[in-house]
């Protein structure tokens, strides 16, 4: 029999049990949607992630003072340092042949006040070239400079978030408030960063002068961090071992362990991507079980195929079709049952994933790959399930076959 004639018989019995059949490719249908939305809302967060770890800034090492942590998600440092030195920055980049840029940065949490409005927002100092090493642009105003860092001038740019919080989403450039009880100028908003790799609001920040900070607002002779930039990609690596082995002299540490801890971006990524990459596999690994279901379903109807169809089996045989007829048909059958839900699978995961990203609930990289080899399994399942139930009608004896007619 020829194979369109095969596929033209397989389609007339599918249809001819149409609520047996819909019932049977419901779970390859769910499994294959399933996969392909839950795959691509991993890959959106994994974009995401890295998205905001980039918007840190351009080829970034960080030196936090102190030894850091991962705790509940987040860096935290476990006890306070007071080594690190504003002297340092200067030192990494005068000293360190791989950094193009190093700035020093203390910040704090404070009270801030704006007529009758208060709130508690992190207060950020930090010398002007560490704002173009942490790719701070700005939306409205302008960004403070040398100057005023060396003449400690109250000054300050601050985040979306605390212009919402603060002053009640009216423009504040050009307003004066208060940081604990000094009075500062807005001079300028920064656009809007989002959340850090470290779950942090990059928008509840108030960015002010390095000097104004440690001598005006917290009155304190060292730093917390230092932000340092790389002069490129490839020498991140380099750059850490330079600043590492340049602070550890500085400090005269000896034998002793680090007081400080540096990550590079580059490290940082791969830590990152490593991990959304095994929870997308996770999720998308516990989403493909509802495609066994659905192989199970599969066989169950084809193995009621074979029981209603034995007659009709009996007689194809009398008539001389051959084993290998009998079994390419029903495997035909199973392969174009899962292989029709696995279409409607992947159209409903593709729509679902569209329809969530315009909607704006998270976002949603479509994964194509997944559409793929969430449809190419799902046909490879049907064969597979249906392997024993076409082997079975190929096993029956004409004669046993239509003597049960």
């Amino acid at each position: 029999m020829k194979s369109s004639k095969n596929v033209a018989l397989s389609l007339e019995i599918l249809t001819a049990h149409k609520l047996r059949t819909l019932l049977s490719m419901l779970g390859i249908v769910v499994g294959v949607a399933t996969v392909i939305l839950m795959v691509s809302a991993g890959k959106g967060a994994e974009k995401s992630i890295l998205d905001r770890i980039r918007g840190m800034g351009t080829n970034l090492i960080t030196v936090t003072a102190g030894q850091t942590r991962v705790i509940a998600g987040r860096q935290r440092q476990m006890s306070t340092v007071t080594s690190l030195m504003r002297e340092d920055a200067e030192a990494v980049q005068q000293e360190c042949p791989s950094v193009a840029l190093a700035a020093a940065a203390i910040d704090r949490k404070m009270a801030t006040r704006w007529e009758a409005e208060m709130a508690n927002t992190s207060v950020l100092g930090i010398d002007p070239e560490g704002l173009r090493i942490r790719n701070m642009a700005i939306a409205s105003g302008r960004l403070f400079d040398q100057e005023e860092c060396r003449g400690r001038r109250r000054v300050a740019v601050v985040g979306p978030t605390v212009v919402e919080n603060l002053f009640l989403g009216a423009d504040p450039v050009g307003l004066t408030f208060r940081i604990g009880r000094a009075p500062f100028e807005v001079i300028g908003v920064t656009e809007p960063k989002g959340v850090d790799a470290n779950g942090f609001d990059q928008d509840d920040l108030v960015i002010v002068p390095l000097e104004t900070a440690m001598r005006r607002l917290m009155n304190v002779d060292y730093i917390q961090t230092i932000y340092a930039q790389a002069r490129s990609s490839a020498g991140l690596e380099t750059a850490e071992t330079e600043i590492r082995e340049l602070l550890r002299r500085r400090h005269r540490l000896g034998d002793k362990p680090d007081d400080f801890t540096i990550q590079n971006q580059a490290t940082l990524l791969a830590a990152e991507r490593e991990t959304a990459q095994s929870m997308t596999l996770l999720i998308g690994s516990v989403s493909a079980i509802s495609l066994f279901v659905g192989g199970v379903g599969i066989l169950a109807v084809m193995l009621i195929s074979v029981r209603e169809r034995t007659g009709e089996i009996g007689l194809r045989r009398a008539v001389g079709a051959r084993r290998s007829d009998i079994r390419n048909q029903f495997l035909l059958e199973s392969g174009l049952l899962s292989g029709i839900g696995g279409f409607f699978g992947v159209a409903i995961g593709i729509g679902s994933a569209w329809g969530v990203s315009a909607l704006g609930y998270w976002e949603v990289v479509l994964s194509w790959p997944a559409a793929a080899v969430g449809f190419l399994f799902s046909v490879s399942l049907g064969v597979v399930f249906g392997l024993y139930p076409a082997l079975r009608a190929a096993a029956l004896e004409p004669i046993d076959a239509l003597r049960s007619e």
